[in-house]
Formats: structure tokens, C-alpha cells, sequence
């Protein structure tokens, strides 16, 4: 408890790896609607001149009738929206992406929901302090479409002054 006029200072985290439960399920809100925008922009920074992000006039002749959303921007999206609850601050590296697919389109004017479930750990063989984190990522559309699917493994930090867990 504060002293009477203090105040209580709360630094927002991701989790360790050693707070990380392989089955856990999280949803990550607020969703993020994609916008043109969106979709110009990323796909005009990536240099991806795919004309199913960019021409209407084009992507209204083919099988979706519209623009799709930049799957990179999807994914990207779907990663980030996991930062701030799972591996904001507890994160030492990403060491890969598997498993990427789309199953359906995202378009502009839906909403991403994302979550994200521990799949497995084990602390790192070679990295005192430090464990591997296979996570799975779901992005699915205001009407609970999956969009979107990435395995993901990343390197975490361990609890400071937290035995890890033997092998």
C-alpha cells in the first residue's frame, strides 16, 4: 500500500517467459478496422505495387470485386496488436514466422481481431535467463472469419531473479 499523497507508479509490460502458460488463449482489444489508407500506405512503403491493393478499377474485374488488404499488412497488424499484452519490454528477439496463411480476404472497412495462444516453451539451452515461446496468432473479421494465421517463436526473458526451470 502508498503512503498517504504518493502515488503507485505502474510500468504497462509484456509478460516473462516464466508468466507465459503453454494453453493460454489471449484476446487482444481493441481491434484495428483497416482502412484505404492503410492499405496504400504499406503497400506504397513495401514497394508492393500489386495492383489487387491499389486499383480499384482492376480488382473489381477479378473474383473478391474489390481490393484485398495487403496480406503483409495483415500480418504485421495481427503481430503487433499482441505487443503490448504478451512481449512489450519481456521480448529479446524474434526468431522466425511459420505456418503463415490467409484464409480468407480482409478488406478495407473490417475490423482485425486478434489473439494469440502459447503453443509451447522450453528455457534456451544457450541463453542463461532466457526461454523460447512458440506462439499462434488468429486474426479474424468482425463477422469471426479467420483472415489470418502465424506461428511464431520468440525469445523471452526470464522473471529477473527467477530460477528458471530445469529441462
Amino acid at each position: 500500500m502508498s503512503e498517504p499523497g504518493s502515488s503507485t507508479e505502474i510500468v504497462q509490460r509484456g509478460l516473462y517467459y516464466d508468466e507465459l502458460e503453454v494453453g493460454a488463449r489471449y484476446l487482444h482489444r481493441p481491434g484495428r478496422t483497416a482502412t484505404e489508407t492503410d492499405n496504400v500506405l504499406f503497400s506504397s512503403l513495401t514497394m508492393n505495387a500489386q495492383a489487387l491493393h491499389l486499383d480499384a478499377a482492376y480488382s473489381a474485374a477479378q473474383p473478391f470485386g474489390q481490393r484485398l488488404m495487403n496480406s503483409m499488412w495483415t500480418l504485421a497488424t495481427m503481430v503487433g496488436a499482441s505487443v503490448s499484452q504478451i512481449t512489450q519490454g519481456t521480448l529479446v528477439a524474434q526468431l522466425g514466422l511459420t505456418d503463415v496463411s490467409f484464409p480468407a480476404p480482409l478488406f478495407h472497412g473490417d475490423t482485425l481481431y486478434t489473439e494469440t495462444e502459447v503453443v509451447s516453451k522450453r528455457p534456451s539451452a544457450s541463453r542463461p535467463g532466457q526461454g523460447i515461446v512458440t506462439l499462434r496468432h488468429t486474426g479474424r473479421n468482425q463477422h469471426g472469419e479467420v483472415v489470418a494465421r502465424a506461428t511464431r517463436t520468440a525469445l523471452m526473458w526470464c522473471t529477473p531473479d527467477t530460477p528458471e526451470e530445469t529441462p
